[in-house]
């Protein structure tokens, strides 16, 4: 009987550990695909384009991050999903 009480408390802390962890990514998924909407819209706005080109151009600052704008970057992740 004491085993049985054992295997239903890890039962009942697994299945929690797993509530937790469901919780997390469905908030997260919630999250993610408003934010993969917006850059969804960035890129097809013509406007991912046209900062593209300032890039190219050489008008943006040396020193901002613009993994954004690599050729390949968004569109790959927006591939990806």
């Amino acid at each position: 009987m004491r085993a049985m009480q054992e295997g239903e408390s890890l039962r009942i802390l697994r299945i929690e550990q797993m509530e937790r962890l469901f919780d997390e990514v469905n908030a997260g998924c919630e999250d993610a695909s408003e934010k993969i909407q917006v850059l969804t819209e960035y890129y097809d706005s013509g406007l991912w384009l046209s900062d593209y080109e300032a890039d190219e151009r050489g008008l943006l600052p040396k020193d901002l991050k613009r993994g954004v704008l690599s050729q390949d970057g968004l569109y790959d992740l927006l591939s990806k999903i």
